[in-house]
């Protein structure tokens, strides 16, 4: 559509007070801030517990033979146990039973052993003779005829998915604080309620909020791990500054977007609203209905009922990004249509793949196309 600009029209930066969304940045600032303890509970506790536990593993050495039967908190304690029987692992997605076995002593115990090389039948290894191993009360690991099974309780990689809840959180907590940060200072100075430049934070703080929780999972230790993120960030940083000056330069002029009208074949109903000092502005969200030489607004989501159309004497002006001073919003991809009735300012705000319709349907009948 031709572009008008008028500096008149409503929701300009002058308009809107610089302050009121204040409550709405530190909530969001307060949540970002709430990823990033919780990032570092994980990382400086439950993980650092478990890697103590996985060292203190791979040092254990066997009990010696005079407390092999009573075993030691700090020594492998290695018997051999009686098969009882064995059950499936219910409610979880990947295979897994539970091993029962009785010691010579007449002590029974459990482990759980993940994988499908389980037994055929419940039955199938009753009576059958095996040597578990303890360490700390558990059972870490089983000796089969097959070769040995580590169980659920084995220490080593225990920390993955503390530290991969922790790095995910904490790039992405500290990503989303820069990010809101940075978006309360713009919107001092910018109406634009979604500014390009806090898409782009975004965007890059979860791709490396993602590659934080991917990386112990595919790397060995924590050393590894913060390397592979280093170079995720470096490529991040990269790809963030390919997008500001791709961006920067689209964005070089105001804020109007063009879109080609379009009018429906049909009815078309969907979500927008129409605010303006005018008797069918009062509302302001709800339903548009769009057809040839019709825009209506509705409470009804069929467009059936209730209908209150648009006079003619509204004329498009420009398409726009939201401004932190409209009403209404619909989410991201939401575009605003001011438009003039006479002297007054009136705003349409829909998704962008309905805007088409609404200025199909506000042409004159003089300008359709054939």
């Amino acid at each position: 559509m031709t572009s008008v600009h008028d500096t008149s029209s409503p929701g300009r930066a002058d308009d809107r007070p610089p302050r009121k969304n204040r409550p709405r940045f530190l909530g969001l600032l307060a949540f970002a801030g709430s990823l990033v303890l919780v990032a570092v509970w994980l990382l400086l506790g439950p993980m650092r517990d478990a890697l103590h536990e996985e060292r203190d593993f791979r040092a254990a050495v066997a009990c010696p033979e005079r407390t092999a039967s009573t075993g030691s908190e700090g020594c492998l304690r290695t018997v051999t146990a009686r098969i009882d029987r064995t059950d499936p692992v219910e409610g979880t997605r990947s295979a897994a039973y539970w091993l029962y076995v009785t010691e010579p002593g007449g002590k029974t115990d459990r482990a759980r052993i993940d994988g499908s090389s389980g037994p055929a039948s419940a039955t199938a290894w009753s009576g059958a003779r095996i040597q578990v191993t303890e360490w700390r009360g558990k059972i870490r690991y089983v000796a089969f005829s097959d070769g040995r099974q580590y169980t659920h309780a084995d220490p080593r990689g225990s920390y993955r998915p503390y530290y991969s809840a922790g790095l995910g959180l904490g790039l992405f907590g500290a990503g989303f604080l820069v990010s809101t940060y940075w978006w309360a200072r713009i919107s001092a100075v910018s109406p634009l309620r979604y500014p390009w430049q806090v898409s782009v934070s975004m965007t890059g703080a979860v791709v490396l909020a993602c590659a934080g929780a991917l990386a112990p999972m595919v790397t060995d230790g924590v050393r590894a791990a913060l390397l592979f993120v280093a170079g995720a960030a470096g490529l991040v940083l990269v790809g963030c500054a390919v997008a500001v000056l791709v961006l920067r330069r689209r964005q070089s002029g105001d804020d109007t977007v063009e879109v080609t009208p379009t009018v429906p074949d049909t009815e078309q109903c969907f979500l927008g609203g129409i605010v303006g000092e005018v008797p069918y502005g009062k509302n302001g969200g709800g339903y548009l209905v769009a057809a040839p030489g019709l825009l209506a607004q509705t409470p009804d989501p069929t467009g059936a009922f209730a209908r209150r159309a648009v006079p003619p004497t509204l004329v498009p002006q420009r398409v726009r990004l939201p401004y932190w001073s409209d009403r209404s919003d619909y989410g991201a991809g939401t575009l605003v249509v001011e438009c003039r009735d006479g002297e007054t300012p009136v705003l349409i705000t829909t998704k962008k793949e309905n805007v088409p319709w609404v200025l199909g349907a506000l042409q004159p009948v003089a300008a359709r196309r054939p």
